[in-house]
């Protein structure tokens, strides 16, 4: 009995230490691509075999951004930034996934809102900046409106995808058991389309971020885009690309953490898929 056992609690180890590696690696991977593409920028800058101007070195970024960072002026380029995107995103992120239960579930709202989504998707939303501008202004209005209309779209189908797939078998059963359309919506749909609707939220959120730059760049304002602007009309290389890195560092950690609140929130979803 003891020799039988053996071999299956031997396996299940091994699988337990290669889950561990998995994980391992998917954490750290990203930073050591990094580290290695950081490094060869760093040796091509010191062999001279680019231009400082052209690309300034890596420890030369590192030193504008302590610099920047000591001065105050980039938590207060950081903070607008985010401050712009956030409340965008709040927004869209609100108004786009309440729009698009109601079309999955009301059809007079469907059949309303299906050629206004259909036509407001692929249309470039950045080329309405300057009507916008004439409604909004050149302050923060107008630039978190434009990101809210940027991304509103998105969700919007992400959301009505996610309740139109949701299994009818689900709904009949609900109803069957005596439930009302609200505990549905909030007991059945909802739990049942959240993985995708939070697919769609996290597609958007790099997008809110892009337009936040690009309105930054073109109205002004305080903020990340509008100072590597700045930056690039005075030809300051290093805090041009300073604010590349910023850029990077700020969209990775905010993906990160909407991954994490995934987790944390759909936490079920993974048990269910490594269960089956």
């Amino acid at each position: 009995m003891t020799l039988r056992k053996a071999p299956a609690a031997s396996s299940a180890g091994s699988a337990v230490q290669s889950e561990i590696w998995r994980r391992r690696v998917d954490f750290w991977g990203p930073f050591v691509t990094i580290a290695i593409l950081l490094a060869i920028w760093e040796a091509a800058s010191q062999m001279r075999l680019v231009t400082p101007f052209l690309l300034p070195a890596v420890s030369t970024v590192l030193a504008r951004i302590a610099t920047d960072f000591a001065s105050g002026k980039l938590l207060i380029d950081v903070g607008m930034t985010l401050y712009r995107t956030l409340a965008g995103f709040g927004i869209a992120a609100i108004c786009g996934v309440i729009l698009g239960l109601l079309i999955a579930r009301v059809a007079g709202l469907r059949w309303f809102f299906d050629p206004v989504v259909s036509a407001g998707l692929p249309i470039p939303k950045i080329a309405l900046m300057p009507v916008f501008m004439l409604w909004f202004g050149l302050f923060d209005a107008s630039k978190i409106a434009m990101v809210v209309f940027s991304a509103i779209f998105q969700i919007i189908i992400a959301t009505w995808w996610a309740a139109h797939s949701v299994e009818k078998e689900l709904v009949w059963s609900a109803r069957s058991l005596g439930a009302s359309e609200r505990q549905i919506l909030f007991e059945v749909t909802l739990p049942a389309a959240a993985p995708q609707i939070f697919t769609g939220l996290q597609v958007a959120f790099p997008l809110c971020l892009i337009v936040t730059l690009v309105t930054e760049m073109l109205m002004g304002g305080e903020g990340i885009g509008d100072t590597m602007l700045q930056n690039a009309r005075y030809v300051d290389s290093p805090g041009l690309f300073a604010g590349i890195f910023i850029i990077g560092a700020v969209g990775y950690i905010c993906i990160a953490l909407l991954e994490w609140l995934r987790r944390r929130l759909l936490g079920w979803q993974a048990a269910g898929g490594a269960s089956e």
